[in-house]
């Protein structure tokens, strides 16, 4: 097994399912990047992770080195200092940090390791979905093989760091993707966000400067170590560099997970690595990064999947992700399945997203049941203003908007459909409307 260094970050995946084990992931250049990065010093892994313009593969796209920077330093502030790793991988369309960690842990916690370092943290916590077991299994081997091979713990390597790495078992909850609620949940209290500032990187978990970072972003850092910033900057396709992992969930031939250059085209991705849509059925729009994003539709498949040209477009890469829509599965039924998802996962703080995403989710329920009246798309469109960016505590509530303001702006048609007909048109009837929706329910 050699590693692709244009897939860097899949290349040591098994099509068998099986795990890369230490002996092999070394034998393939495994933990070079973390040596080298022990003999740069803090200062020069953060400069060099800023040079590679390193966007978090979260969804945010922000800096991962400009983040570390705004810790303050073990002198202005000493005590602990924390780095977390955010695999609470439970948004809608999702599975891309699955992926990695099954098939090649090693890769991230190589990669934790060197965030730590560059942040001069003592501690490291891979804060994990709760129902990712296999993920955990195979974490738990991987934390304690780099442990008795010297790679963490005390003294790693002879450079005079040391790491204490932990695996934590998420309690289950949506909002813990939130990183100010996974602090809190960490911690042992109940996974509600925290008000900003101050911001996680001064007083986070314990009240100790605190990074937090996706597991995508952290798998790339034992690479751009070893390979350095021009060959991640020639990796990605226009302004942003290395690669993504995209996804694909719907109705096409090879729904899956692939690593391909940031900025490939939607419709390279649906249409080549897919394998397009399956017979007889045609797309009319997707989510381009998870459930809580905004659709596109058709006239967006020659668009880079990039963090700017999806945002000039009116929506998010987010995940990198993809939902898709098709013209046999009902545009309503889907919505109603995503908000039914983000009104239960509500940590209930504030009201507007206690309240408001329950008060569309009847509006929607009523919909589909044949009960509909014309005002209630009126009544949606302000209820997405008030639970939109501004109005709420954090992000679920803007984010749980955003598939329903953009299906009422592509689609509004199914909506009117299902008010002027008493019943949805893909159903067979009323009250087999809320039931009829079984394939909306898999693909979100």
């Amino acid at each position: 097994m050699s590693a692709d260094i244009n897939r860097p970050l899949s290349s040591r995946i098994k099509a068998d399912g099986s795990v890369t084990n230490l002996a092999e992931y070394e034998a393939d250049n495994g933990y070079q990047g973390l040596k080298k990065a022990l003999g740069m010093g803090p200062s020069g892994v953060m400069d060099l992770v800023k040079d590679a313009n390193l966007k978090g593969r979260g969804g945010a796209g922000f800096s991962a080195g400009l983040k570390w920077s705004f810790m303050p330093s073990p002198e202005a502030n000493p005590g602990p200092r924390y780095l977390i790793c955010n695999a609470d991988e439970m948004e809608p369309g999702t599975f891309k940090d699955r992926w990695l960690m099954e098939g090649d842990p090693h890769q991230l916690v190589e990669g934790l390791a060197i965030a730590a370092f560059a942040a001069q943290a003592q501690t490291a916590y891979i804060f994990l979905r709760a129902d990712y077991d296999l993920c955990a299994e195979r974490l738990e081997v991987a934390i304690k093989e780099a442990c008795e091979a010297g790679l963490l713990g005390e003294d790693i390597q002879g450079s005079g760091y040391s790491l204490d790495m932990y695996l934590h078992t998420s309690a289950g909850r949506y909002i813990c993707g939130e990183e100010t609620a996974l602090i809190n949940s960490l911690e042992g209290k109940r996974a509600v966000p925290r008000a900003k500032p101050p911001f996680p990187q001064v007083s986070g978990l314990f009240g100790r400067p605190t990074a937090v970072n996706n597991v995508e972003t952290l798998c790339n850092l034992p690479h751009i170590l070893q390979h350095g910033v021009e060959w991640f900057a020639g990796l990605g396709i226009g302004e942003d560099n290395g690669t993504k992992l995209y996804g694909v969930s719907g109705r096409v031939k090879n729904p899956a997970c692939w690593e391909l250059p940031i900025g490939t085209t939607v419709r390279e991705i649906i249409e080549e690595h897919a394998g397009g849509m399956q017979d007889g059925v045609k797309l009319r729009g997707f989510l381009p990064g998870g459930g809580s994003t905004d659709f596109l539709t058709t006239e967006h498949l020659d668009l880079a999947m990039d963090f700017g040209t999806i945002a000039k477009a009116g929506s998010r890469m987010g995940t990198g992700t993809m939902i898709l829509l098709d013209d046999q599965t009902c545009p309503v039924g889907m919505v109603l399945n995503l908000i039914e998802f983000f009104a239960q996962e509500s940590c209930g703080f504030c009201t507007p997203c206690r309240n408001g995403l329950p008060f569309i989710r009847q509006i929607l329920r009523d919909m589909e049941a044949g009960r509909g009246k014309i005002e209630d798309l009126d009544r949606l469109k302000e209820l997405c203003g008030y639970i939109w960016i501004g109005n709420t505590h954090c992000a679920l509530a803007p984010g749980a908007a955003e598939p329903l303001q953009s299906a009422l702006k592509y689609f509004r048609e199914d909506f009117e459909a299902h008010i002027e007909g008493q019943c949805c048109p893909f159903g067979d009837s009323p009250a087999e409307a809320g039931h009829s929706h079984t394939h909306a329910q898999e693909t979100a």
